[in-house]
């Protein structure tokens, strides 16, 4: 395929996420209502990509975006309230090898449970000095490193008394438009998971791979607590993703 000028065709180690992976959730899950409206009623159908969909930005990612924020902690005037946590990782292949330059979005609730966003008001406070928004690229090792706040749980109205556990957005884009992939970390101590209905759309073991590993050689002393998490793109080991 010919390459147009500053754009570059996507490896098979960024293949879409599909249904066929057995991690993977289904797009319909009955304790998980919204999915009853969303979820297709048809067999889906195979669209042929073009050049537009498997090629994209190559080595320009600060020019479009702007640089990283990798520590969400600093965005403000003030310190935001909450634990203050470390996230670090690799992202990687079905072979374990690194995947460099692939840009990592996050978003999150803050420490109290609540986004900004004019959808969600209840009752908790915003915190003046989060924003709850960030960004990273990998880099040459498929590493990456940001600092937040550890976020609230939040109640999301699927059924009554329904609570999300604290959990934190990710968005991973790889070399071409088409490459987006979405997934959440959730915490290893938060009894919340267990009766969750979209953590819970995803079967165990692979639920667990969606769970960052506290680590104490990310946490600093007198300053963050640290977490693993790896994110694996795909294969026998593969993060769960969000059908999107």
């Amino acid at each position: 395929m010919t390459k147009l000028p500053g754009l570059t065709a996507p490896p098979d180690t960024f293949s879409a996420y599909t249904d066929a992976d057995v991690g993977s959730p289904p797009s319909l899950v009955p304790e998980y209502r919204s999915t009853t409206l969303r979820s297709p009623l048809q067999a889906p159908l195979r669209i042929p990509q073009t050049l537009t969909e498997v090629t994209g930005p190559a080595g320009c990612w600060e020019r479009l975006m702007g640089h990283a924020v990798a520590d969400m902690t600093r965005q403000h005037a003030g310190t935001p309230l909450g634990q203050r946590i470390i996230v670090q990782g690799h992202v990687l292949d079905e072979d374990r090898r690194p995947v460099p330059r692939t840009v990592i979005e996050i978003w999150q609730a803050n420490a109290a449970g609540r986004y900004i966003h004019s959808r969600d008001n209840w009752d908790a406070p915003l915190d003046p000095n989060f924003t709850g928004a960030g960004r990273v690229v990998t880099d040459d090792e498929g590493r990456y490193r940001y600092v937040t706040v550890r976020p609230g749980a939040y109640p999301w109205g699927n059924h009554r008394n329904a609570w999300r556990p604290a959990h934190i957005h990710l968005s991973l884009l790889g070399p071409a438009f088409a490459t987006r992939l979405v997934t959440q970390m959730y915490f290893p101590d938060d009894p919340l998971i267990e009766i969750d209905p979209i953590a819970n759309a995803v079967p165990m073991p692979y639920r667990q791979r969606m769970v960052g590993r506290f680590d104490m050689a990310v946490c600093e002393p007198n300053w963050a607590l640290g977490y693993t998490f790896d994110i694996v793109l795909k294969g026998a080991r593969a993060t769960p993703f969000k059908d999107h």
